[in-house]
């Protein structure tokens, strides 16, 4: 069966966001990842993780000035320094929370040229691995729609697959977002399977306007069934925008959970 992880920068939003932990756990929830956890110390969250036992997923690297429109540094030229300096302060939450993976946003790249923004990109993840050497830290890459991001860096999976063949290395991984893959081309069935061997971490949302899993033109539990059958052992993260509470809205997960342990009984 899949492993879901709640995304507590997307669920439990009238709960404050350390006591999301708990309510998270007390869903049924085994894991819990977020998009940046810089405005709180790494020690609060850290004492979250292990009040819960939850495990610790994923975040993002800071994405430069989020208030302003920026997401993500990685592949802006001149702003290396900006990028090397982020790094650093991802790199101590990732000390205290010890996640699995750790997702480098590409950036806005309007009005820069394709081949200067992607050898930007490449220098600063080769960084990124170099720095985390030793580790077992999985770094991301996630495609991202140009519809709810425009001039987005990296936008596809196919174009983050060619990132990870010429960067050949076995801790760069695609992050799968269906939502966005669904947006960016469709055709999941097929790209999950042709990709499932460079995916560290996949993402869940319903399309098109990224509420629960089961709302929407995606039939997601083919998906998850699939999943299963590529023996696909990382993490599914929750990423989505409940329609009214969480707690309402997890309905489709509990089908899952429901069926997959009456399979076990009869097994």
């Amino acid at each position: 069966m899949p492993k879901f992880a709640a995304n507590l920068s997307w669920l439990y939003q009238d709960l404050p966001f350390l006591d999301r932990f708990p309510a998270a756990a007390a869903s049924g929830f085994k894991a819990v990842e977020f998009l940046f956890p810089y405005v709180f110390k790494p020690a609060e969250i850290a004492a979250r993780l292990e009040e819960t036992e939850l495990t610790m997923v994923l975040f993002n690297a800071p994405p430069g000035d989020f208030d302003k429109g920026e997401r993500g540094l990685a592949a802006l030229p001149s702003r290396e320094g900006d990028f090397r300096a982020s790094v650093q302060q991802a790199l101590e939450h990732v000390g205290w929370l010890q996640p699995k993976c750790l997702h480098l946003m590409a950036g806005i790249t309007e009005g820069i040229g394709p081949d200067r923004a992607l050898e930007t990109y490449l220098t600063n993840i080769q960084f990124v691995l170099e720095q985390t050497k030793g580790t077992d830290l999985i770094i991301t890459l996630e495609p991202i729609n140009t519809r709810d991001i425009p001039g987005y860096f990296l936008k596809t999976i196919e174009q983050a697959a060619d990132i990870l063949e010429e960067l050949n290395h076995p801790r760069l991984r695609i992050q799968l977002d269906w939502y966005h893959a669904q947006i960016m081309g469709g055709d999941l069935s097929v790209r999950t399977e042709r990709f499932c061997s460079q995916i560290g971490h996949i993402q869940v949302a319903g399309v098109p306007d990224r509420n629960e899993p089961d709302r929407g033109e995606v039939y997601f539990p083919h998906l998850f069934g699939l999943v299963d059958q590529l023996d696909y052992q990382a993490w599914i993260g929750c990423e989505y925008r409940p329609t009214t509470t969480t707690e309402e809205g997890l309905g489709w997960l509990k089908q899952i959970v429901q069926a997959q342990s009456t399979i076990a009984n009869h097994a």
